[in-house]
């Protein structure tokens, strides 16, 4: 059955059949599948007023309006049910546990502390381990997501309970929503001195969206003004009711700085747990799990914390983890001693991958190197393909010709130590609003010291490199400074957001508003074969600037714009300004049609100071 034609062009004519694509599909994977020819698709999206190339990876807007013209329901293929689809390819199933009930055993509790920044998140799970990070951590903000295990009791019998510390600073919201997405219960910490902050909300967000039970530690006991009673009233708001008023979570007043009433916390913990989470797995699995951080060191290569959430991992596994690949070559705890063997809930740092894998990524032990390679391979087109559908600005035929203008842009290569770091900093300079006529564009982005490949790169995309935690390796300084490459440093995100908005804002061309200075009326209209026509004029308000630009308004209505007051005069003499009161004789110009009480009407363009 024939199309309609659009535009000249006939296609094949669906029947409302369902077509799936995955997300950021180009023109040809479109016409692969109703056995068209891709040009032909090209020129109906031009008539439907769409400018695209038949290899582009486009919209999943376009891709849907190009399926109801042509009568087939487009349908967009998440990220997620595409990567399913990929691994039933290879005969793996990810995210269930396989065997019997029987094989099901259970596993720790893996608990992610969230919180408002300062409020003691860092110390807390210091005081938990004995070991201090916060120490290392610049303006006292946590840079990493960290994994880690210690060992209680509960009714005298041995527990394990693994821990995940997520950065409390807003920027890092795409890794702490990560965090609560791969953790069982969640441990809010509120100073009891400060009470519930904007952050404290997000973090409750988050945990309730993974749909993860919910421990409240009120920190800071010992503080002069604390009020842990306080603390419960206002998390009523949010759904959070204490125990002792009739809700369901459990609240726990500790002081990580004095280590006051830890082990109630983790009691807590271990018994909400208990009560509200069946907490098994299958150890005798093929490891699956979720990369927590990842990043690349100098002497050991790419490096993964990895939490194994079903199966058990062993050294000389092959994994896939997102789109990086390898063999497990050797894994470390949280102590840095060798592990053979990581059981469920256990996490440990894996060294061997080819690549730094995307913190937040999945991951799966597969039969052999090879599959790990397809899998991996494909993962990276796909992701490829999505990122330069989003990337790619729609252009209209009405729009057209604003899009050939100059915009003005600034791109960025981002370089930092982790995968996670690299990950939310790029999060939170695409989310800075200057205006649609800057453009903010990051055309690489990876982990590890700034090499010359990155200053070569910046050369020639004419790009500013961000390090965040690196600095640039050998000779990359040398040839960063010969031509003249700008290479920024920083420790903590919002220095960077802060130096890059400012940037943004430098690019963005000048707005102007227009500033009222005076009013004439016409009261005499003389005529000068050296000088045109001259008004002779009565200043009602404000003044009369020689220079300044003028509107002629004749019976309320305006008769021209933008003329010039060209010559400005007091009696016989010439004048820069006439103010308000005061006679005076000017000319408009070339302009001539001058009448008896017009309106005179004069401004000047001002820049505008951006917010």
């Amino acid at each position: 059955m024939q199309a309609p034609s659009v535009g000249g062009v006939r296609l094949p004519k669906g029947q409302g059949e369902t077509i799936r694509l995955p997300r950021g599909a180009s023109l040809t994977d479109f016409a692969d599948k109703i056995n068209a020819n891709p040009a032909s698709l090209v020129q109906v999206l031009f008539h439907l007023g769409e400018m695209v190339t038949a290899t582009q990876s486009v919209s999943d807007e376009i891709l849907e309006l190009l399926g109801s013209e042509m009568n087939y329901v487009v349908q967009v293929v998440s990220p997620e049910e595409e990567d399913r689809e990929l691994l039933e390819t290879f005969d793996i199933t990810y995210g269930e546990d396989a065997g019997d009930e029987d094989d099901l055993q259970v596993r720790p509790p893996v608990v992610t502390v969230m919180g408002h920044v300062d409020h003691g998140k860092t110390r807390l799970l210091d005081t938990i381990r004995k070991a201090k990070v916060h120490e290392g951590e610049a303006g006292g903000i946590t840079q990493h997501i960290g994994a880690y295990q210690v060992r209680t009791e509960l009714e005298g019998n041995p527990r394990l309970i693994t821990f995940i510390d997520t950065p409390g600073h807003e920027a890092f919201t795409a890794m702490r929503a990560r965090g609560a997405n791969s953790t069982d219960i969640a441990v809010i910490v509120v100073a009891a001195d400060d009470g519930v902050m904007p952050q404290t909300v997000e973090a409750i967000n988050h945990a309730q969206a993974a749909e993860a039970p919910i421990v409240v530690a009120v920190n800071k006991i010992d503080k002069e003004g604390a009020n842990p009673s306080k603390i419960r009233q206002q998390l009523t708001e949010y759904g959070l009711v204490a125990e002792e008023y009739g809700g369901d979570t459990m609240f726990v007043d500790i002081s990580a700085k004095q280590g006051i009433n830890i082990d109630g916390l983790l009691e807590a913990i271990l018994l909400t747990a208990d009560a509200s989470l069946d907490l098994r797995a299958n150890p005798d699995m093929e490891a699956q799990g979720v990369a927590i951080e990842a990043h690349l060191d100098r002497g050991r290569g790419p490096v993964a914390t990895v939490l194994v959430q079903r199966g058990t991992l062993r050294v000389g596994d092959s994994i896939v983890a997102g789109d990086a690949y390898g063999r497990v070559r050797r894994m470390v705890d949280e102590h840095g001693e060798d592990v053979h063997d990581a059981l469920p809930s256990r996490p440990v740092q894996v060294i061997g991958l080819t690549s730094v894998p995307r913190a937040g990524d999945t991951f799966l032990v597969v039969e052999e190197d090879r599959v790990a390679r397809q899998i991996a391979e494909r993962r990276q087109a796909r992701t490829r393909n999505a990122q330069n559908a989003a990337k790619r600005k729609r252009v209209s035929l009405e729009d057209l010709d604003a899009a050939l203008k100059e915009t003005s842009q600034l791109t960025l290569i981002i370089k930092g130590d982790n995968s996670g770091t690299v990950e939310a900093l790029e999060d939170a300079l695409m989310k800075i609003e200057v205006g649609d006529d800057v453009e903010l564009r990051v055309i690489h982005r990876g982990v590890g010291g700034i090499t010359e490949g990155d200053i070569n790169l910046a050369v020639a995309g004419s790009a500013i490199v961000l390090g965040f935690n690196v600095r640039a390796e050998g000779k990359a300084t040398e040839l960063a400074n010969r031509e003249g490459v700008d290479v920024r440093y920083y420790t903590v995100i919002y220095q960077a957001i802060d130096e890059i908005e400012a940037a943004l804002k430098g690019l963005l061309k000048p707005e102007y508003e227009e500033v009222q200075l005076g009013r004439a009326e016409i009261r005499d209209v003389f005529k000068s074969s050296k000088v045109g026509t001259i008004a002779g004029c009565m200043v009602l308000s404000g003044e009369i600037r020689r220079n300044a630009k003028a509107r002629l308004i004749r019976d309320s209505k305006v008769i021209a714009e933008n003329l010039p007051i060209s010559s400005l005069k007091r009696f016989k003499d010439d004048a820069t300004e006439v103010r308000e009161g005061f006679e005076c004789g000017l000319t408009l110009g070339n302009y001539s049609d001058l009448k008896l009480e017009d309106i005179i009407e004069t401004y000047e363009m001002r820049e505008k100071p951006r917010a």
